[in-house]
């Protein structure tokens, strides 16, 4: 936004490059991923007061190297590379770089040799985490060593004067002692930003964005009934009052009993909500899809469908809003510079090209812990605040092959089952998100003292902070046992039901 100070995140594919942005939002200073090629006209019309380079996979040895543009450089505003953005600052200024035959991945213990303002409080020796092949041989001229391992010479390099910092380590990850502490040096210590970008002051600037942008006229905003759309709802009703109506959808593909009880949530918000029931229309348009960039598209297409014919029958609306999020953003575009679109979003990439209603997304900057944070200051209630995140195109994600009526019955009786046992034995509360997922297999099993071939679930939970990043559950073995013996008795067609132990990365949160 105008006048808004940040820093700028130039990424050239690192699969750490979102922890980056998460540690210096920490700090209440805003920041931005871009790729590697920003424009640096475009970035020069932003108020940049320094610039973070990326990890990034590939060699600045190599002929398919990434380099950003050289005017960067000159902007006079600091700036710290990391990992690959330390060999890419040594490249750029004239020093050397020696290609690793084996690449060093894991903790490694650093030494400061050098006082910096990057090690303003922290000592002198520290665990740091590692991931890179090449390293600085020689330094360029104005650079002198900070900081080392045993093995890397040039652990973390500095021109003091230009205001110029390498880290070869990655202190945005956990693993890396005091890695909060350096990233604060640089954006609150060696940028000087004021550490003042808060909820409140969100609220003010979008608050004041959308009424510019939107004037009197009409706007619908695209309400679920999750926590994303209904703290879209409530920061646009603070914005244009009665010219805004959520309109909530049941496409079909909602959990059990939602159509009924999510409307009965957001009569609390106090806000006009209009229900529309499309869900034949869903089921039928999903008929025989099974490429999961297919179904969300599909959704995608359909639900601008309904909306245009909603925005219609109240007449006269230009805008239609919804709740897109920074990770929605990041994960359906090739924002990463040379990183590949993980999946499309039906609220993102799924859009179709053209659209009647203008867009509207006064969330797309923000992680799905900060829209909690947001939510609580306008007054959303636990009962929604607290909800598991659930995914745009719903059980259609969740149902690997093709989406069928009986299919979407059996995955909707299996995750009742589990998200109430998770409720019942308290762990509900301490999990991201929770749910289950119908596998396109078949397996055999014996049900009272007969064989049967049946549908296999698997129950998938994990916990995180701001979902771009997550690790399984450790549920009690009790409560699986619990949760399988409940639904495999409950449940006519499901017969196994698997746990899945998967990370992310290298998995994504939902299968599809």
């Amino acid at each position: 936004m105008a006048g808004r100070e940040i820093i700028l995140i130039l990424d050239f594919g690192s699969q750490y490059t979102q922890l980056i942005a998460r540690r210096i939002r920490e700090e209440k200073v805003f920041c931005e991923i871009v790729p590697f090629n920003f424009p640096l006209s475009e970035a020069m019309k932003k108020p940049v007061r320094g610039i973070v380079l990326s990890g990034g996979p590939n060699s600045v040895l190599s002929e398919d190297a990434y380099f950003c543009d050289d005017g960067y450089f000159k902007l006079g505003v600091p700036i710290l590379g990391i990992c690959y953005g330390l060999q890419l600052i040594a490249k750029q200024f004239g020093g050397d770089l020696v290609a690793s035959r084996s690449r060093e991945y894991g903790r490694s213990r650093f030494s400061i040799t050098t006082e910096s303002h990057m090690w303003n409080g922290l000592p002198a020796e520290f665990t740091v985490w590692m991931s890179h092949g090449d390293s600085v041989s020689h330094l360029p001229n104005g650079f002198r060593q900070i900081g080392k391992t045993e093995s890397v010479a040039y652990a973390a390099v500095e021109d003091a004067d230009r205001r110029i910092f390498g880290l070869q380590f990655h202190p945005e990850v956990f693993h890396t002692e005091g890695g909060s502490r350096i990233l604060s040096n640089f954006v609150l210590g060696v940028c000087g930003l004021a550490g003042d970008w808060t909820m409140e002051s969100f609220v003010q600037s979008q608050v004041a964005a959308i009424r510019e942008r939107v004037g009197k006229e009409k706007i619908i905003c695209a309400i679920s009934g999750g926590v994303d759309s209904a703290v879209c709802a409530l920061l646009l009703s603070q914005a244009v009052g009665k010219n805004l109506t959520s309109v909530f959808v049941d496409n079909g593909l909602l959990r059990l009993n939602e159509g009924k009880d999510v409307p009965e949530a957001l009569a609390e918000l106090k806000v006009n909500v209009r229900k529309v029931d499309a869900s034949e229309r869903f089921v039928s348009a999903l008929a025989g899809v099974v490429d999961p960039e297919v179904k969300r598209k599909t959704i995608g297409r359909v639900f601008i469908e309904v909306f245009e014919e909603e925005a219609g029958r109240i007449g006269n609306v230009r805008f239609l809003a919804q709740g897109t999020l920074y990770p929605d953003v990041i994960e359906s575009v090739s924002f990463k510079g040379p990183s590949a679109t993980i999946k499309s979003h039906h609220n993102v990439g799924g859009l179709p090209e053209r659209m009647k209603m203008e867009l509207v997304e006064p969330l797309k900057e923000l992680f799905k812990d900060e829209v909690r944070s947001l939510g609580r200051l306008l007054g959303l209630g636990d009962e929604i605040l607290g909800r598991h995140p659930f995914p745009g195109p719903g059980l259609a994600v969740r149902i690997l092959g093709e989406i069928t009526l009986d299919r979407l019955n059996l995955l909707r009786q299996a995750d009742d089952i589990f998200i109430r046992a998770l409720r019942r034995h308290s762990q509900y509360d301490r999990i991201w998100q929770a749910f289950c997922v119908m596998l396109p297999v078949q397996t055999v099993g014996v049900m009272g003292d007969e064989r049967t071939y049946e549908n296999v679930v698997a129950l998938r939970a994990v916990t995180s902070t701001d979902g771009m990043t997550a690790d399984w559950a450790r549920i009690p073995d009790n409560v699986l046992a619990d949760v399988s013996s409940e639904i495999i008795n409950r449940v006519k067609g499901i017969n196994r039901v698997v746990y899945d132990i998967s990370s992310k990365p290298p998995a994504t949160i939902e299968w599809e």
